[in-house]
């Protein structure tokens, strides 16, 4: 297994001059399913060339959300509510400690590859987690950002431990993206136990969060690192 640069391996960038990407931070949590009916519809906007290219950053009270490709067997425990989504990918938890970033680009104009974007947005936070003390990595056969754990116990044949500290899950509609990225800052990790997250049921391959990690970050300051990095990969933002 690789690890990968903390530089980033693939800008995606449009590929003539755009409008910076408004950047818009919530304050307090947001209510799950009035964000994903804004958010749809400002993708909508975009496709349509009514609204520019934007990134939300905000935090959710405790839901388990499932992607087109999850399993009724892998929630384990819904103790909080289960919203069934059209993003990519299975089960996952989002809550307070959390950052979701979702992601609303316009593909067509930087570059129509799926594989691509989800490439550039490991990129942007394997970029962000280093300039925050975490050395992050992706793999070929797991989406997301992971950390080993040389601490915990291998797996039974002898792989080492990692954990997922980023996930990602995005959907696409006339090469309009929404939805994104979690990055787990300070969660409370238990939350997670009610679901296989995305699918992953092996001992060996957690879940963790950068308190966990002994990271201490104000979301303030994760927030800036994120902008930054974002801006490495995708290009200039604005305040929204």
């Amino acid at each position: 297994m690789t690890t990968v640069s903390s530089s980033p391996s693939c800008a995606f960038f449009p590929a003539e001059p755009s409008p910076p990407v408004v950047w818009r931070r919530f304050e307090g949590r947001v209510d799950y399913e009035s964000a994903v009916r804004e958010m749809e519809a400002l993708a909508a906007a975009i496709g349509a060339g009514e609204a520019p290219e934007t990134v939300w950053l905000l935090e959710h009270p405790p839901v388990y959300t499932a992607g087109t490709s999850a399993k009724d067997a892998d929630l384990l425990d819904p103790r909080f509510p289960v919203h069934r989504v059209g993003r990519g990918g299975q089960f996952t938890y989002h809550g307070p400690g959390q950052r979701v970033a979702y992601v609303m680009l316009d593909l067509a104009r930087r570059q129509p590859d799926v594989r691509a974007f989800v490439d550039a947005l490991e990129d942007w936070m394997i970029g962000a987690l280093a300039d925050l003390g975490v050395s992050g990595a992706r793999r070929k056969d797991r989406v997301g950002v992971w950390v080993e754990r040389p601490d915990k116990t291998r797996g039974v044949d002898g792989v080492s431990a990692e954990d997922k500290i980023a996930a990602i899950g995005v959907r696409l509609k006339r090469w309009v993206s929404f939805h994104g990225v979690a990055l787990n800052v300070a969660p409370d990790l238990t939350h997670f136990n009610g679901i296989a997250p995305c699918g992953v049921h092996a001992a060996h391959l957690g879940v963790t969060s950068l308190a966990d990690l002994g990271v201490s970050a104000e979301m303030k300051i994760v927030d800036a690192v994120l902008r930054r990095r974002f801006e490495m990969v995708f290009g200039p933002t604005i305040d929204g």
